[in-house]
């Protein structure tokens, strides 16, 4: 299997309405009346297609149409017959008829490089907004001779094609492509379509489908560049005025290090402290301290006002608290999230703030 290819694309599709409608006018314009036609003709065409995340290429969804260069050619073999015609030269018919002959073979070709493809699709990971959507797309070849020179990419909005990763399929194989665009917006978001095109061999014509993916892609809100620590605790009830999580994530209560405690319950951060005093004191947090408190992450109380600067902000915090392993809750409007942690709790906090 070939080594994965990649393509980093200019502009995701598969945003929330509002957002879109409002790109697509900043695109065409309304000074752009064609353009507007061509994006409202390829929105029709794209949403009569199945949503699939395996595609099998045939003779139904592969299309073809000359390249520039074709036109070209097409362009040249009739000046040439012309002038063949007027000035009566065997050697010119010739040399028109076997250039005709090499494109329509070239033409059958190219159809034949790529109809027979099948194309299998990856779920892709949840990523945070301003970060690349990447997707692994595994092509898959039957016939008994190779496949040269077939892109993919993602079908941009204003009918042009982000920039495409191109690879070779062996014969009676698989090779793999990844394709990326940015994240813009947070949510789920149902993936744009895709496009595999082929010039191979001459170039005179372009062959190429258009998939549409079922498969959805989460978007977590972006991560604060510069954090604050994380808020102080709550004490728990009847542990009214007991220790408290402070600001810097650490405990109050810690106690002197005894054989047997977990790793995880180390202070590193006060144990560096000691190390470069040249002291060897190392503090465990004190269990009983965890107990009488808890952290919550409060939508309520950010310190912000914008709503998507709070859910960047409560991303962060629930990164800094995974990272330091404590059990944090999660507050949003009509939505709670009880003090847990571990990868699982992450991704329920992290989803609640894409989806809220």
């Amino acid at each position: 299997m070939d080594s994965p290819r990649s393509a980093f694309g200019t502009s995701p599709q598969g945003a929330a309405p509002a957002p879109r409608q409002s790109r697509f006018r900043g695109a065409s314009g309304w000074g752009n009346p064609l353009g507007s036609v061509r994006a409202r003709v390829q929105a029709w065409w794209h949403n009569r297609l199945p949503r699939t995340d395996t595609l099998t290429l045939t003779q139904r969804n592969v299309y073809i149409l000359p390249s520039r260069p074709g036109w070209m050619l097409a362009f040249t073999l009739a000046l040439l017959l012309v002038a063949s015609i007027n000035y009566q030269l065997n050697l010119g018919y010739l040399l028109t008829f076997l250039l005709a002959g090499c494109a329509l073979v070239g033409m059958h070709v190219c159809h034949g490089n790529l109809r027979g493809l099948t194309l299998h699709l990856s779920a892709p990971a949840p990523v945070h907004a301003g970060q690349a959507i990447s997707l692994d797309i595994r092509l898959a070849s039957e016939r008994k001779s190779p496949r040269h020179g077939v892109g993919l990419g993602v079908v941009d909005q204003d009918i042009r094609t982000t920039p495409l990763a191109w690879t070779d399929v062996p014969a009676q194989g698989s090779a793999q492509v990844r394709v990326a665009w940015p994240a813009h917006q947070r949510g789920l978001h149902h993936l744009p379509p895709l496009t595999a095109t082929t010039l191979y061999p001459l170039g005179t014509f372009r062959v190429w489908t258009v998939w549409r993916p079922a498969s959805q892609v989460l978007i977590y809100p972006a991560i604060e560049a510069h954090a604050p620590p994380l808020p102080a605790g709550e004490p728990q009830a009847g542990h009214q005025g007991e220790a408290r999580v402070q600001s810097t994530g650490e405990f109050d209560g810690v106690r002197a290090y005894r054989r047997g405690d977990p790793i995880r319950a180390v202070v590193w951060k006060k144990a560096a402290q000691a190390f470069a005093a040249g002291r060897n004191d190392l503090v465990s947090r004190d269990a009983l301290s965890v107990q009488r408190q808890q952290l919550w992450l409060d939508h309520a109380h950010c310190g912000l006002s914008e709503p998507e600067a709070r859910l960047s902000r409560l991303t962060a915090w629930v990164i800094m608290a995974d990272q330091l392993q404590l059990d944090y809750g999660l507050r949003l409007p009509g939505r709670e999230l009880a003090p847990d942690q571990g990868l699982t709790h992450r991704s329920r906090c992290l989803e609640a703030l894409a989806l809220v």
